[in-house]
């Protein structure tokens, strides 16, 4: 693998990926005339998460890599709460919401010991 592109090997990088895909399959069961709206903002909030710690992985600085790894973590609440609004709607299981909780507080997690990383 290459050394360029190191956030691939990372495993917040994997779990976040695994999260995307997760909230992919979940819209998928939401009924049509909501799909585009509220499905399209979740899948685009969960995408937005491995997305932008790859991004930051190429920066140079760690201050800008901390933005990133910000704006990745607010993008990861974004989509709790979607879920969170597709749960009281029944258009996704308690069950479902509770997977999206667990994988989000692994990569919330990781994610917060990025930035101590950085800090120190």
């Amino acid at each position: 693998m290459s050394d360029y592109f190191r956030f691939l090997e990372w495993p917040v990088y994997k779990d976040s990926k695994s999260l995307c895909n997760y909230v992919i399959d979940l819209v998928r069961k939401i009924p049509k005339e909501y799909r585009y709206e509220i499905g399209s903002q979740v899948i685009r909030s969960s995408l937005s998460v491995p997305l932008n710690i790859s991004e930051g992985s190429n920066k140079h600085s760690d201050k800008d890599f901390n933005h990133f790894l910000n704006i990745a973590l607010g993008s990861l609440s974004e989509t709790i709460a979607t879920c969170d609004i597709l749960k009281d709607n029944k258009f996704i299981t308690h069950q479902e919401f509770a997977k999206v909780l667990v994988l989000s507080e692994a990569i919330s997690k990781q994610l917060g010991g990025f930035k101590k990383k950085l800090h120190s």
